[in-house]
């Protein structure tokens, strides 16, 4: 094999770029700056005569294909795929392998954590940073270098189905879990480094509260609002965790399509923020521009267009129409080689140039190892939400017990959400609860009633376009089944929620997963009544995507956990919760609106919003923040180091924390900034700007403090500057955005 200087990993990236790129045909750059979705053969392994026939020059960006295929499968694809782009393309340049990795990469035997929206309730910045390490350690070990995430949209609208996928409504703390799941994929500043990730902020941006709540809706936002809130996250990985790569949305910004928004992807994010590395689109983003959003005539406009704007590669193929738009003049070759040079780099730090290959062995000793499993089970501890406990009917005292009845659509199917592998290693919720009482309980279980028509395995039903909402002659049967079972038991477990297909991303207009209400889907509300009915004491626990407006069961039932969907762990999880050989500690990163009608129910409302309804209360069902716990706390001393402060000066603000009760337990204390009279902009109720997870034994106190100054009480002014103005704040402590000490800090 004949080398030049760009082969040599002793001279600089810089000289390596330069040398490549001056031997690269106009076709072969402009095929690293597109993507393949499906180089496989009937019986899945690579197919060398799709790769000639549609990428005889060279790929940039190949999909790992991992979902359905176990980990030697995997491993043996794209070695073969690196081996065919080496030897059979003229210049050999290695292809940038992309996966999803949401909540787990998202392949078969990987690891699965709990659903993102589920990993924001434990509100633990340390836990967030070492799971994503363990989803970049099982990707590249699988021969995947470019993870399509963290997802930074705030959740502001729960009848979109992409809720789940979320860190939840709040600017803050998704910032938070953003900067350390993007630490924990790229290991700091993205350098290539062994065992670590590109990583990729998605949506950019606004893509989170969609027109109607339905997917890839239009956001017609000020940009006061999309500066202070939705932009937030996005800024914080660009400019704390240094990201190395962001994915325009599909969605237009105030009657602009994001990938064609050059002041979104060009003048704010590299130009404001700073960011240098990679904007990608998101699958088949550039075509939308001709056949949804109509800003394009065709294809090749398309592409023109969003290069122009600032997309530098593409998960599609609308790219290769470049190299007749460069030929034309139409696009200054340097702006094409500006776009290269970025994915390139990329290859030469992950090292592909030198070897692209991984090794099989390695990859099966790391992929859900038991360390991994482990983690995966302590992620769900943390996840799960006690929303209500009257009457402390939790924990069961399982030596008291002597049957328990486990009903509902969700008891004994696995469900981990969508983008999701199979672990292969899974427990539902009935199988925990049944492998944790052993003989010493009778376990009673009933389905209960369907969720829909749909057979197949959670994964694949994720991807199946038809839903069918499920038979209510079947489910009339199932209700009466399901009676019957809990009028034998001690106690009903009603698994509630959603499925793979109630709750999902809405891709097109033939497979849709957004909803109009926020009911529990199907005849679930009717299972719950006639289970209540019976009087027998009832437990509900939610495993689902989205907020659900369980009014009646906030009423009725006595005890209701929150689970979203727990991963892998969820059954021993569950178990162990319910059994209280775990105290639950997690709070809810989203407000659970009483109806759909509340909707936009986001906690930090402006004080001219929520006036309220007729014939209801403005107040939420569940608050942001809100998680109870089998022990309790006392907030005491709150206090500050200087009440007294300049514009440009700080503080701290501290507090201490009591563990009331018998049990040892944990409590996310968190903190909150009111500006009482700002000047003419209006400020929010509220907003979180701090919180800190603590674990306190019985009777033990801790002091938990946190800073106060510009990064806490700035905002943007009548011209969007940045600004502290003098005058009174309430700082606010508590457990919940609606449980909060206060005291007032003054700025001179």
């Amino acid at each position: 094999m004949t080398t030049f200087p760009y082969h040599d990993p002793s001279i600089s990236i810089d000289a390596r770029l330069a040398d490549l790129l001056s031997r690269m045909s106009l076709a072969e750059k402009c095929a690293q700056l597109v993507s393949d979705f499906g180089l496989e053969n009937p019986d899945g392994s690579f197919s060398a005569e799709l790769a000639r026939e549609h990428f005889s020059m060279g790929i940039g960006v190949m999909n790992s294909h991992h979902r359905a295929r176990k980990t030697r499968q995997t491993v043996a694809f794209l070695n073969t795929a690196q081996k065919f782009w080496r030897e059979e393309t003229r210049l050999g340049i290695p292809a940038l392998v992309f996966g999803e990795g949401l909540h787990g990469y998202m392949a078969h035997e990987a690891t699965s954590f709990p659903q993102a929206i589920g990993l924001a309730s434990a509100w633990d910045t340390g836990l967030h940073q070492r799971i994503f390490e363990t989803v970049a350690r099982e990707m590249r070990a699988r021969g995947a270098h470019y993870v399509l995430s963290p997802v930074l949209d705030l959740a502001r609208d729960p009848r979109w189905g992409r809720t789940e996928e979320t860190y939840g409504e709040d600017p803050h703390l998704v910032s938070r879990l953003g900067v350390a799941a993007v630490c924990g994929l790229q290991g700091g500043p993205f350098n290539g480094a062994v065992g670590h990730v590109l990583a990729t902020a998605k949506h950019f941006a606004a893509h989170g509260q969609p027109e109607a709540g339905t997917n890839c809706g239009p956001a017609n936002l000020s940009e006061r609002i999309l500066r202070e809130e939705l932009f937030a996250p996005f800024e914080a990985v660009v400019r704390e965790a240094k990201i190395g790569a962001v994915m325009a949305s599909y969605n237009e910004i105030n009657g602009v399509p994001s990938h064609v928004n050059p002041w979104l992807l060009k003048d704010l994010l590299r130009g404001e923020w700073g960011f240098a590395g990679l904007v990608i689109s998101d699958g088949w983003g550039v075509d939308d521009l001709y056949r949804l959003h109509h800003v394009a005539a065709d294809a090749a406009e398309a592409a023109e267009k969003a290069l122009r704007s600032g997309v530098d590669a593409e998960l599609g193929r609308c790219f290769l129409t470049l190299e007749q738009a460069v030929e034309a003049g139409r696009i200054p070759l340097a702006l094409l080689d500006a776009a290269l040079e970025k994915i390139l780099r990329v290859k030469f730090q992950l090292g592909l140039f030198e070897n692209p290959f991984v090794d099989e062995e390695s990859a099966i000793s790391v992929t859900n190892c038991p360390e991994h499993q482990a983690l995966a089970l302590e992620a769900a501890h943390k996840t799960i939400v006690l929303l209500k406990n009257e009457g402390n009917l939790l924990p069961l005292e399982q030596s008291k017990l002597r049957s328990l009845a486990v009903i509902g659509p969700n008891a004994a199917p696995v469900r981990l959400g969508g983008y999701s592998g199979n672990p292969g290693c899974a427990e539902s919720v009935l199988d925990g609860i049944r492998r944790k009482v052993g003989e010493t309980i009778q376990i009673i279980y009933a389905e209960g009633c369907g969720l829909t028509q749909s057979a197949n395995d959670a994964g694949q039903m994720w991807f199946d376009d038809e839903v069918l909402a499920p038979d209510p002659a079947r489910d009339s049967v199932l209700i009466a089944e399901a009676v019957s079972a809990v009028q034998q038991a001690d106690v009903a477990l009603l698994v509630l929620g959603d499925n793979e297909q109630t709750c999902r991303e809405g891709w097109s207009t033939s497979h849709l997963g957004d909803r109009d209400n926020l009911d529990l889907p199907g005849r679930q509300d009717d299972l719950l009544r006639a289970v209540v009915a019976t009087g027998k004491p009832v437990i509900l626990l939610l495993i689902h995507g989205r907020p659900a407006s369980i009014n009646f069961a906030a009423e009725h039932v006595p005890a209701i956990l929150e689970g979203w969907y727990l991963g892998q762990a969820a059954g021993t999880a569950v178990a162990d919760v319910l059994f209280g050989d775990v105290n639950p500690g997690g709070k809810l990163p989203v407000t659970f609106p009483r109806s759909v009608g509340q909707i936009p129910a986001f906690y930090y409302h402006k004080p001219s919003a929520r006036r309220g309804y007729l014939f209801s209360s403005p107040e939420p069902l569940f608050a942001f923040g809100h998680g109870l716990s089998y022990t309790t706390f006392a907030y005491s001393n709150l206090r500050l180091d200087a009440e007294k402060i300049g514009v440009d000066e700080s503080t701290r603000l501290s507090v201490d924390v009591t563990n009331t009760g018998s049990r040892a337990g944990d409590e996310v204390v968190q903190f909150y900034v009111h500006d009482v009279l700002s000047n003419r902009v209006t400020r929010p109720v509220k907003l979180l700007k701090g919180f800190q997870r603590i674990s306190l034994q019985p009777g033990e106190t801790r002091s938990v403090s946190f800073p106060v100054g510009r990064a806490q009480l700035e905002y943007l002014d009548e011209s969007m500057q940045r600004t502290v103005e003098p005058g009174a704040f309430e700082l606010l402590v508590g457990g919940s955005s609606l449980q909060l000490e206060k005291l007032i800090l003054v700025v001179v």
